[in-house]
């Protein structure tokens, strides 16, 4: 392993920023990959999609900018027996809180926000918080205690707000929201984000703000506080500051026509654990066709689809310390500042910790699996995971459409294991 790939942290970005990589395909052994231990990624998703636990997947795998793997493999749509090509559109889900938390710090970095500003400076309906104390299930009546501290955008930004899910949060977040109408981000109907988060603004907290990591809307309000600030609609920032400049062309909440035919089925798991298409509504109400209906609601945490190499291009730009193609969207201290512990004594799985939108892989996490410390890290509900690891400078994405999918949680770490498997210098 050479110089560059022993360096971590903040001076691995300097450094990083400096080469400014942009995503070109290379042979794997000009990577310091083996070809034939990539093949077997092939196999190991092939099998999946024959003992149908899932209908197919796109991985797509770089270093230092040297796209080494890139194929889809299986069917983006079963029934019409279409394949699953390297350009498939897939829905990310919670990946688009990587780029809505980018989006907060360049404005961050323009000055026109702080960390540790109280999230009423932009929108009022949060300053008199309550926390909820006491819940009946029967009518999803409740009542709040004082909160002892406002929700900050650094309480956001690393879900310690106490801001619970619709959908897929705790049973008295999911039944407060529904009663509520506040989504979980996948929207078809023709609403708006400033109306509901103002009414989220309203609703209790789970827990007082900073007591821990709760996984929750916290994206979705960084969506608004992004469009009060910037005076653009999220939709738009995203386009003009970030898709454009990183020429992310198929990245969208609601996908143009002409692309509309590239979008992935979605399905779902039988009670005999196979593969089988999901109801047209289904997953708490959600149209699974939002992308191609079109709206005016823009989730900061869920809304986005987009491909493997449009995510990877994002990546590459984190890698790379802030830069990409000539466009600096961040600084490498902005970067180094969303990939370290945020959360101080506060752990996600194997001892992980969570920064400014990233899942931040520690010393006990790089035991459970090959990446290195300091790799950052999510996924998407639908069935996708990414990692970017600044030590060996690997950016790896995943993607399906399946959920729930008991299988998930094995395939991904199997794709991890097998990347690292098949890097051999």
């Amino acid at each position: 392993m050479n110089l560059k790939h022993q360096l971590t942290g903040f001076l691995f970005l300097v450094a990083a920023s400096a080469f400014c990589q942009e995503l070109q395909t290379a042979g794997p052994d000009k990577a310091g990959f083996s070809s034939g231990r990539l093949e077997l990624i092939d196999g190991m998703i092939e099998n999946y999609v024959e003992h149908k636990k899932v209908a197919g997947a796109v991985a797509l795998i770089a270093r230092d900018g040297k796209i080494v793997y890139h194929k889809g493999i299986g069917y983006s749509d079963i029934k019409e027996k279409k394949k699953m090509q390297p350009n498939t559109i897939f829905r990310i889900a919670s990946q688009t809180k990587a780029i809505t938390s980018v989006a907060v710090m360049m404005l961050y970095e323009e000055g026109k926000l702080l960390l540790d500003d109280p999230v009423s400076r932009y929108i009022s309906e949060f300053k008199e918080a309550g926390v909820l104390d006491k819940f009946n299930a029967a009518d999803s009546t409740y009542t709040t205690v004082p909160a002892e501290r406002e929700v900050t955008i650094r309480h956001l930004l690393t879900h310690t707000s106490g801001i619970s899910y619709a959908v897929i949060g705790s049973k008295e977040g999911k039944a407060i929201y529904a009663k509520a109408g506040v989504p979980a981000g996948f929207v078809a109907g023709p609403l708006k984000l400033a109306d509901k988060i103002k009414i989220l603004g309203g609703l209790p907290l789970m827990h007082q703000p900073g007591e821990r990591f709760t996984y929750g809307l916290n994206t979705d309000v960084l969506g608004y506080v992004v469009e009060v600030v910037s005076g653009m609609s999220l939709d738009r920032f995203f386009h003009e500051r970030i898709f454009e400049p990183l020429q992310m062309n198929d990245t969208y909440f609601y996908l143009p026509k002409d692309k509309q035919d590239r979008l992935a089925e979605v399905y779902v798991e039988n009670e005999a654990g196979e593969t089988v298409e999901a109801p047209q509504v289904s997953h708490g109400e959600i149209n699974k066709d939002y992308p191609l209906l079109g709206s005016t609601y823009f989730s900061g945490g869920a809304g986005l689809s987009s491909t493997a190499r449009d995510y990877s291009v994002f990546l590459q730009m984190l890698l790379n310390g802030g830069e990409y193609n000539g466009k600096r969207l961040l600084s490498p201290d902005t970067v180094r500042l969303m990939t370290v512990n945020q959360i101080g004594e506060k752990s996600l799985n194997h001892g992980n910790k969570f920064g400014l939108g990233f899942e931040v892989v520690t010393e006990e996490g790089s035991a459970a699996f090959p990446w290195h410390k300091g790799s950052f890290s999510w996924g998407g509900y639908f069935g996708s995971h990414y990692w970017a690891d600044p030590v060996s400078g690997v950016v790896a994405v995943i993607l399906t459409q399946e959920t729930p999918n008991s299988e998930w949680g094995e395939i991904s770490a199997k794709f991890k294991n097998m990347v690292y498997s098949a890097l051999v210098e």
